[in-house]
């Protein structure tokens, strides 16, 4: 699958967000090794800061049906990852992240060059 078609599949699903508060819908879709597509959506809380991003709902659903880091490859993002949201791309192993900066632009890049000093334990 290519960035861009996964891309869309992000920006289709963020329409299912749950954002009442924010008004900010995002969505994130990521592709495992094996071809499965797992998408998700950010989800709000009336107590702030309990929302889950929607990079986030997409991995957790991915490690829920099996996946391990090494096993997804790609994920695509209807807005750029905050900082928590990249230490999980980078620990789960991902290889690409497409997502969309603020200005609009549609950029790829890798989790290293979005966080260059990632926590280790």
């Amino acid at each position: 699958m290519e960035d861009r078609e996964l891309y869309e599949r992000a920006v289709a699903i963020a329409g299912r967000a749950y954002a009442p508060y924010s008004e900010f819908h995002v969505g994130a879709a990521v592709l495992a090794r094996d071809g499965r597509v797992f998408c998700g959506v950010n989800v709000e809380n009336a107590a702030y800061p309990l929302g889950v991003c929607a990079e986030k709902t997409a991995l957790t659903r991915a490690v829920t049906d099996g996946c391990r880091p090494g096993d997804l490859v790609a994920i695509a993002i209807t807005a750029s990852p905050c900082g928590g949201c990249r230490q999980w791309l980078h620990e789960l192993g991902l290889e690409r992240v497409t997502y969309a900066r603020a200005g609009g632009e549609v950029v790829t890049t890798t989790p290293a060059d979005l966080l260059p000093d990632t926590f280790e334990l």
